[in-house]
């Protein structure tokens, strides 16, 4: 329970609209785009300022509250997922975009701001801001920061990571400082992408943007089976060509994309594969050659004449997960990846765990890259429905594991995937990332009870560990 005087605490310095204890609002926060995972935040509030939220948490420090950050609550893994002893600080309020700097192609922008419109706002100058989650129409950047979002286009041009050049952020004890790339010293911006909330929370951005590629190619091959289109990705990345992105979708994924936004993939493809080529016009009309020789064992290929077109080919693609609610009731969307060469392998295992446990799995995945995002479908009306998936889903990640891969690409590890973290790290690593955590957060209030195994203070010897850590010993890192 929230005290009454934490609450009236907020309000003394938030408007009175910014501070909800209503059960019936509280309801609209409880999950993230990951719904099979719920819980009612204790209070949540909207702030509007990096010094309101600074406010926010050093006064759940003085009442020793925990406190989890919220953007547009489009995550996959329950990074956001509330504490019902604890505050919510929604970010969505501060969507203003500070500054634009063309010249140094940059932009300053606050957390709420979602991540096309930072591509919006320059597109007419022919800059566009790389990093592209298919949610990106709604999801914000400071969540993007937060989980180290990818996107199609991760293949080429990178992860967020690759595109922050700073990020202003408030500290868990409540300081505002500023994390910078070109900063002396240990590489803590590096260090807190990525981090999910548990070493603070951004409240401003500074992006890098790309120059606008001078020709793009679209294509779209359907394959009659997805062993075809996995052959046709090994083949391309062969021949040394790096699309902007290879993705590629499976029989069951392209019905619920027809079912949901009609997109009108060929029909009886077995797998689609969606590649594009980008860059100086004279490369990509090469590699466009070459790819055309490549995808010849494709049924059908189409090439988009144009960027209606373009668009048309990406809509069944960038809908995919929340397509899948047309044809199953409740789904786990998984995130593992894999090396390339195993994605045949992997892929049929998934199949054979999906005829084993009754469980439907459409596959969507970033095949250039092995990202995959199989969709595992289930009837939560069902009783023990919910359970199968979830033995279903955490076999897909040992297989990745087996198969020298990991159990996230780009969706982190949240509540969700916090206790396979063992099956991937050793003690002596979860141990050593602990202390990296403590060293932010020696009170254990931002965002606890996410990414690790079990939620621990920091005051207590992290992990199971009994004695002086390691590297503590050897004089390599301090313990706080």
């Amino acid at each position: 329970m929230i005290s009454t005087a934490l609450t009236e605490g907020l309000r003394a310095f938030l408007p009175e609209d910014s501070v909800i204890t209503d059960p019936v609002r509280l309801r609209t926060y409880e999950c993230d785009g990951l719904t099979y995972h719920r819980a009612m935040p204790g209070v949540a509030v909207l702030p509007e300022t990096a010094e309101q939220i600074a406010a926010v948490v050093r006064l759940c420090n003085e009442h020793g509250v925990p406190f989890v950050a919220r953007g547009s609550g489009t995550g996959l893994s329950g990074g956001a997922l509330p504490r019902t002893d604890g505050v919510l600080i929604v970010t969505s309020r501060m969507r203003s975009i500070v500054e634009i700097d063309l010249p140094n192609r940059r932009a300053v922008v606050e957390p709420g701001v979602t991540n096309l419109a930072i591509t919006q706002a320059v597109r007419d100058q022919g800059y566009y801001y790389a990093p592209d989650p298919s949610s990106q129409q709604i999801c914000s950047i400071g969540g993007n920061v937060a989980e180290n979002s990818g996107g199609a286009h991760c293949l080429k041009y990178g992860f967020t990571v690759n595109h922050v050049e700073a990020c202003e952020i408030v500290t868990p004890d409540g300081d505002i400082v500023v994390l910078d790339r070109h900063d002396p010293g240990y590489d803590l911006l590096g260090a807190f992408i990525g981090s999910e909330g548990t070493l603070g929370i951004t409240t401003k951005v500074t992006v890098r943007l790309s120059r606008a590629p001078e020709s793009v190619i679209t294509v779209l091959a359907a394959f009659e089976s997805i062993e075809r289109g996995g052959e046709a990705v090994s083949a391309i990345i062969a021949t040394g060509i790096v699309p902007a992105a290879i993705e590629m979708m499976d029989a069951l994924a392209i019905a619920a994309a027809e079912a949901a936004v009609a997109c009108r993939y060929p029909e009886n493809a077995g797998a689609v594969l969606i590649v594009e080529l980008d860059g100086p016009r004279a490369e990509v009309d090469t590699q466009f050659e070459q790819l055309k020789e490549i995808c010849s064992g494709a049924f059908e290929l189409r090439v988009a004449a144009g960027p209606d077109e373009r668009a048309a080919i990406w809509k069944g693609r960038k809908s995919a997960f929340a397509a899948v609610g047309r044809i199953s009731p409740a789904y786990i969307v998984q995130d593992g990846v894999v090396p390339r060469t195993a994605l045949p392998e992997v892929l049929a295992g998934i199949d054979r765990l999906s005829q084993e446990h009754g469980i439907k799995v459409a596959n969507v995945f970033h095949a250039g890259d092995g990202n995959l995002h199989p969709l595992v479908l289930f009837d939560d009306a069902e009783p023990g429905a919910g359970e199968r998936a979830e033995i279903v889903s955490g076999r897909i990640l040992d297989l990745c594991i087996e198969h020298g891969g990991s159990i996230t690409g780009e969706h982190g590890v949240g509540v969700d995937k916090a206790r396979y973290m063992p099956r991937m790290f050793s003690a002596d690593d979860l141990d050593t990332m602990q202390l990296v955590r403590c060293a932010f957060d020696p009170r254990g209030l931002s965002n606890p009870g996410k990414v690790f195994p079990t939620p621990r203070l920091c005051g207590e010897v992290p992990g199971v560990r009994k004695g002086v850590h390691p590297l503590v010993e050897s004089g390599k890192a301090e313990q706080f």
